[in-house]
């Protein structure tokens, strides 16, 4: 398993790469930001604060999660 430093990785990732789902409105409000540019991984962060920790998932990992939120396992 690689591990990563959350406050430096986000600089790995191509700045027009994030992206914030569009309900999210113009001002982000309790939205989070994906990066799905690279090939090897996934950044999320906190859509309001572009300078803040980034969580990385490998390919896998970012495919179970979507799966996971698709099929209803993290209730809502």
């Amino acid at each position: 398993m690689q591990t990563y430093d959350p406050l430096s990785i986000g600089e790995r990732f191509d700045t027009a790469g994030w992206q914030r789902p569009s309900a999210c409105g113009p001002n982000g409000a309790n939205c989070v930001e994906v990066n799905v540019a690279s090939r090897e991984m996934v950044g999320v962060r906190d859509g309001k604060l572009p300078d803040s920790p980034v969580l990385v998932f490998d390919a896998g990992e970012w495919a179970d999660f979507v799966e996971s939120v698709r099929s209803g396992q993290f209730g809502g």
